[in-house]
């Protein structure tokens, strides 16, 4: 019998970004952005995996994690999945350390796909050949020049036929100058792209229907968290009263999460973000359960970790190019994709694994652990 690869060391190292601009949606402000790395040794080969959470996560991969997938086969993912969930019983799962499994899991299927020499998708076995994007950012902070740019460069420079922007600035206290960034936005790309909006979670349930109203008089086919996602029968309500689509779940943690949600009638579309839900192992489960109940699925941020898993899956919308991950996954990784033309090609190149290579030297400077 042929000896089967094992995992010989597990790290972390966390980076912090600076935005290129202070940035807010409607309920939170920053100006800087953090990725925890997590690689996964096996033999000569290393993979790579990453979520956007605070540093403490790195302690949880190496505290809690790294003693359950080191000395196992690299090629158990979700056995190994299913002993780091068990690992954190006692620390809570939802949070900080399903990060931290997100971040060990993605290295895992990396190191695995690497193993191999296949292109990530090619092992998870592709649905498609591309995956659709939409340009994300739009800040509250933004002016009306910078919003125009950013817009403008999307659909007009990079062919990217669907943009999102933030509102409900200052938890829906700013609902005027929503509407008119909304129509701002509506000027800056023309009539023929998709214009998204998202709310985090700032306005009060009534209010969310009144706002919808007027955003369908601009064409706003996709409202995300008009409501907390906490609140799923508010979302559900304010589902069955708008014509946009109602999306949420990027604070989705545990299979359990989504399917209390698509219980609830709550979503028309799925968000899951693989760096949160506990990796590629969960978001393809979360992306069956909402094919199961007839919906899609959105990746949700942290672009070049969802691409291949995105392209493996049948019931997939399209994939969040969003402007803070973007900017800093070109700045730490080589192999990055691009977007042209409104979609990405993962595993086009052939290269193993993600495709991603860790720039060591542009990604020194901004290394805080």
């Amino acid at each position: 019998m042929t000896d089967v690869p094992t995992v010989s060391q597990v790290d972390s190292a966390v980076y912090t970004v600076p935005t290129d601009t202070p940035e807010a949606d409607g309920t939170l402000s920053w100006d800087s952005t953090t990725l925890v790395l997590a690689t996964v040794r096996c033999g000569e080969v290393e993979g790579l995996g990453y979520t956007y959470a605070p540093a403490a996560a790195a302690r949880v991969i190496d505290d809690l994690l790294a003693p359950v997938v080191t000395g196992s086969p690299a090629s158990d993912v979700p056995r190994l999945n299913e002993g780091m969930q068990r690992a954190v019983r006692n620390a809570g799962l939802p949070g900080l350390a399903a990060q931290a499994i997100a971040a060990v899991d993605i290295a895992l299927w990396d190191c695995k796909a690497r193993l191999l020499g296949l292109p990530l998708v090619r092992l998870l076995g592709a649905a498609r050949d591309d995956v659709p994007v939409y340009g994300s950012g739009g800040f509250t902070t933004y002016d009306e020049q910078r919003q125009d740019r950013q817009l403008r460069g999307w659909v007009e420079e990079d062919g990217i036929p669907r943009v999102k922007i933030k509102i409900g600035e200052s938890w829906g206290r700013r609902e005027e100058r929503d509407l008119r960034r909304v129509a701002q936005a509506r000027a800056s790309i023309g009539e023929t792209a998709e214009l998204y909006v998202d709310a985090n979670g700032g306005y009060s349930a009534k209010q969310a229907v009144r706002v919808a109203a007027a955003l369908a008089e601009k064409n706003v086919t996709w409202f995300e968290e008009p409501v907390s996602s906490d609140h799923l029968s508010a979302l559900a309500a304010i589902r069955n009263q708008i014509t946009a689509d109602v999306a949420a779940g990027e604070y989705g943690y545990t299979l359990p999460y989504f399917a209390h949600m698509l219980a609830a009638g709550a979503v028309d579309c799925l968000q899951a973000d693989v760096t949160r839900c506990g990796g590629i192992t969960v978001w393809l489960r979360a992306a069956a359960l909402a094919q199961g109940h007839g919906l899609q699925i959105s990746g949700h941020c942290a672009p070049h970790a969802h691409a291949h898993v995105a392209a493996a899956v049948p019931n997939l919308r399209h994939l969040e190019w969003f402007h803070d991950h973007v900017r800093l996954e070109h700045l730490l990784f080589d192999g990055t994709l691009d977007p042209a033309g409104g979609s990405v090609t993962p595993g086009g190149d052939g290269t193993s694994g993600l495709g991603l290579r860790l720039a060591a030297e542009r990604a020194q400077r901004f290394r805080v652990a």
